[in-house]
């Protein structure tokens, strides 16, 4: 196990550097005792203002720009303060149909792309890759996929991808950029599929389709180019709960077992909202404490499917699950999730990586065209899923 904490090179004190160890500095054995008495009153002087102060300041720039103490590095800024200027109401305020017609941070990096006079096709994107839309069965009725494919003959490694929103909003049209990165960076097919939203459908709606779709990608490899025996997951955010989710179900089911699961931010639990990342990034944008909580309401049909194991992930039996990326950002309440998560894989035997991206937002990873950090945890996680696939 390695946890890889990726940030600019002036940030290196504890506060911006989160679920990270920092080496403590060495001290001279010789200091005198009134130096010692003074550092006593000083440090009980800082504790005692740290106990009166709040958490946060609400005149910190930092705090004005991404909603924490955290600064977000200057390409993510851009997209914040697009996303911002486009009008979006607070998501936790609308019913879920106004919801899904809220700006997005994909709409925002559109928005940028063409300020700058760049062309916004996906071709011109991220070129090299094709896609094609179609339909294949979930787990009660045809669910929409797009399906990418690398430019050469293949046959291709096959990863099975699921978008995020809460499993209540957004769709593989709002998470195109990072399906379609991971399709180039790691050579493979990428087959993203939607899934039933709540709370049309309640959980577990999206987790049956989400086996649905493994179990028709494992199927149909070959008549996509694709190669059957090496067959991956991937997901963001609440997919890359799914991800996981449907790596424990295949074991369980005795299906062919992926050879690698990336899980981008994902949602490891809902039973715990206190965690330091849920309290260090409360009000963070573009997603923060009250928007999962307002997902979480929509999603359950009764208060005990929080613990559920195919939601409550970190107290699932993760035992003979293939090796794990995580990918996290600083600026979001899920940071702590993925420590969570990498905490019991580890227990469990499972091989996991975590790379944490200081200076980045919740969503950042599909953003490559505009963020300079998306386009380095595409490669890393690309490189991780076709590491897996062997030759």
């Amino acid at each position: 196990m390695k946890v890889l904490i990726c940030h600019r090179p002036k940030d290196v004190s504890e506060d911006n550097v989160p679920d990270g160890k920092i080496g403590k500095a060495r001290r001279s054995p010789g200091i005198a005792a009134a130096t010692l008495m003074s550092l006593a009153i000083t440090t009980s002087v800082v504790f005692s203002t740290l106990l009166a102060a709040p958490a946060f300041s609400s005149e910190t720039p930092a705090m004005a720009k991404t909603g924490t103490r955290f600064k977000a590095d200057s390409d993510m800024q851009a997209v914040l303060d697009q996303l911002a200027s486009m009008g979006g109401k607070p998501i936790e305020t609308l019913t879920p149909a106004e919801a899904r017609k809220q700006p997005t941070p994909a709409d925002a990096v559109i928005a940028i792309l063409k300020t700058q006079g760049k062309d916004t096709s996906p071709a011109a994107l991220v070129p090299g890759v094709t896609s094609i839309d179609r339909e294949i069965p979930g787990a009660a009725g045809n669910i929409a996929a797009r399906v990418y494919t690398p430019n050469g003959p293949g046959p291709f490694p096959v990863i099975v991808y699921f978008h995020g929103g809460g499993w209540v909003i957004a769709s593989k049209e709002v998470y195109d950029g990072g399906a379609r990165g991971l399709a180039k960076e790691a050579q493979a097919i990428v087959i993203s599929s939607d899934y039933r939203l709540a709370p049309e459908a309640k959980f577990p709606a999206a987790w049956d389709d989400a086996l649905a779709t493994y179990k028709w990608a494992a199927a149909n490899a070959v008549s996509l180019k694709g190669d059957p025996r090496r067959l991956a997951l991937a997901g963001e955010s609440a997919g890359g709960n799914l991800a996981i989710a449907t790596a424990v179900a295949a074991r369980d089911a005795g299906l062919q077992a992926p050879t690698h699961i990336l899980a981008v931010y994902p949602v490891g639990q809902t039973g715990d909202l206190n965690t330091r990342s849920y309290v260090d990034s409360a009000t963070a944008k573009p997603l923060n404490k009250a928007m999962i909580e307002w997902f979480v309401d929509k999603l359950l049909a009764k208060p005990s499917d929080k613990m559920d194991l195919r939601l409550d992930l970190v107290h699932a039996n993760l035992k003979g699950l293939p090796p794990v990326t995580i990918i996290n950002a600083e600026i979001d309440p899920l940071r702590e999730d993925g420590a969570m998560l990498e905490s019991a894989l580890q227990k469990a035997g499972v091989k996991v990586d975590r790379k944490i991206y200081v200076g980045a937002t919740h969503e950042f990873f599909g953003m490559a065209a505009v963020v300079k950090a998306a386009g380095d945890a595409q490669k890393y996680g690309g490189h991780a899923l076709h590491s897996s696939f062997g030759k």
